[in-house]
């Protein structure tokens, strides 16, 4: 049906968001310059100013009998007297545009929205999307995006094979975007303009700044390209993007002896859920990757990456190794499960470290969840107050200091967690501790048995200390054993839940099951 004949016959209009590209008129799709020329009304956002760049781009497409409808934002800075902030006056700003638009919708008249890159994608059109579509007959049509743009204007890959892309606006605080540039393989982030000072120090803190580029109106006139490093703040318009390419067969750079670091991080109880920002960062910027083939596996397989597993009981010539490598001008990761200062291999390269031979080696520690933290989270918060972490491994100290540590503990009112509580080796340690500990503490204390916490076969359960049987514990197990003042109740839905209260009362207190 042609558009007069819709016009006739009273039938409403249909809304069209148009994506336009990135700017040259040759990338607009066939569809895009279909549509605008069978559109009754062409709306587009402008500044104050009235220069509009989504109608420089469609300008020749658009006849002279179109009707135009300039929607000219009433802010551009988020400076504004509006009582609603600035937040406010562009909500404003877009219920009075739609409203604009349903008039001609409303009289049968067909109205393309014209949209720099694609509609859906940061995109303006959105907002009239939002408030509109709901109502009226609407078509979305995509449009190249200034991301695909600056990887082509770049030439090189974006993301390949597993890797992931993060889009970013410039507009995030400059701690969440250092810790999202941190955490990615490949990453682009719009908006800059005003924002460039901050990203750009969000991408000097992650330490991703050596590998970012910089596009600037891609494919447009004035379209400029370089090392972000290099680029003046003061030149940089809002129209310009901040580019990560991908890492996978990208040049590393040659490194002089001497030149590398070690730096140990951990992969927290389990799966990539675990890991922090920081962390993943290191693991996808190391050459190297060392650790104990159980952790190793945790980590992704990186392109280029050499990965170095070897057995659980050999810490120290693992430290050594990660050592040497460094001194020979490799960035080198050392891998724990949990915190890699807790029962793990920070103490190791640390002490490998201080010695002579290895003082010359940047060493850095990045702290990772712990067993003990992730199955105090799954029981409630047990943790609540003051606890001590104890290993019952009597591989590394006699079992009469362990015995003491616990005495302590257990007299000072301690809750305990309890690592490496038994393995096929050590299957003595959980019943000998349980006894002790029960000349201290009552036969209803709860004891949380959390067993590869995280994991495919996590499991997090609860039972009284004198009910602890040692055949339940293994090596991927940790124990938290809790004080006079740790409670322990059954909910009304069947699950249940620990936690030790913050105030510690003059007046002991019962501890058993309750509810």
């Amino acid at each position: 049906m042609s558009v007069p004949e819709q016009q006739h016959t009273g039938a409403r209009g249909r809304l069209y968001g148009v994506g336009l590209g990135p700017g040259d008129p040759a990338l607009m799709t066939v569809r895009a310059v279909q549509v605008i020329g069978e559109a009754d009304v062409v709306a587009y956002h402008s500044a104050r100013h009235g220069r509009s760049i989504a109608r420089s781009i469609a300008a020749g497409y658009i006849r002279a009998d179109h009707i135009e409808e300039a929607l000219v934002y009433p802010v551009t800075t988020e400076t504004t007297d509006h009582p609603g902030g600035y937040r406010g006056a562009l909500d404003e700003f877009y219920t009075e545009a739609a409203a604009r638009l349903a008039v001609h919708l409303d009289a049968g008249r067909t109205v393309a929205v014209l949209a720099e890159g694609d509609p859906l994608f940061y995109g303006s059109y959105q907002h009239m999307h939002k408030r509109l579509a709901d109502r009226y007959d609407t078509e979305v049509i995509p449009g190249v995006t200034s991301v695909s743009a600056a990887a082509a204007r770049l030439g090189t890959p974006l993301v390949e094979a597993e890797e992931v892309l993060t889009i970013l606006p410039g507009t995030l605080p400059e701690e969440e975007l250092t810790a999202r540039l941190a955490a990615t393989d490949s990453a682009v982030v719009m908006k800059l303009g005003r924002t460039f000072p901050a990203v750009r120090r969000a991408f000097e803190a992650s330490g991703r700044l050596p590998e970012a580029r910089y596009v600037e109106r891609a494919t447009m006139a004035g379209e400029r390209t370089g090392d972000l490093a290099d680029t003046d703040p003061d030149s940089v318009p809002y129209f310009a993007v901040a580019v990560l390419p991908s890492r996978i067969d990208a040049p590393r750079p040659e490194r002089e002896p001497g030149s590398g670091e070690v730096v140990v991080v951990g992969t927290g109880p389990a799966g990539p859920l675990w890991l922090t920002p920081e962390t993943r960062g290191a693991l996808a910027a190391a050459d190297d990757v060392v650790g104990y083939t159980t952790y190793l596996d945790r980590v992704p397989v990186r392109a280029g990456q050499r990965r170095h597993g070897s057995d659980n009981k050999v810490e120290a010539e693992r430290a050594e190794f990660a050592l040497d490598l460094a001194r020979r001008g490799h960035r080198v990761a050392v891998v724990s499960g949990g915190d890699p200062g807790v029962f793990a291999m920070a103490t190791a390269v640390l002490e490998a470290a201080a010695q002579d031979t290895g003082s010359d080696v940047p060493v850095r520690v990045l702290p990772g969840v712990t067993a003990a933290n992730a199955a105090a989270a799954r029981a409630g918060a047990p943790l609540g107050h003051d606890y001590a972490t104890i290993s019952l491994s009597d591989r590394l100290k006699p079992w009469e200091v362990i015995a003491g540590r616990l005495r302590a503990a257990a007299t000072a009112d301690l809750v305990m967690a309890l690592y490496n509580p038994g393995s096929r080796s050590r299957t003595w340690q959980v019943g000998k501790a349980r006894d002790l500990l029960l000349e201290h503490r009552s036969p209803d204390t709860p004891v949380v048995l959390g067993r590869d916490v995280g994991g495919p076969s996590e499991s997090v359960r609860t039972v009284r200390l004198a009910d602890l049987d040692p055949m339940d514990v293994d090596m991927r197990t940790i124990l938290i054993v809790g004080s006079s003042q740790t409670r322990w109740v059954r909910r009304g839905d069947g699950s249940q839940i620990v936690w030790t209260p913050r105030r510690y009362p003059e007046e002991e207190t019962p501890q058993g099951p309750v509810g």
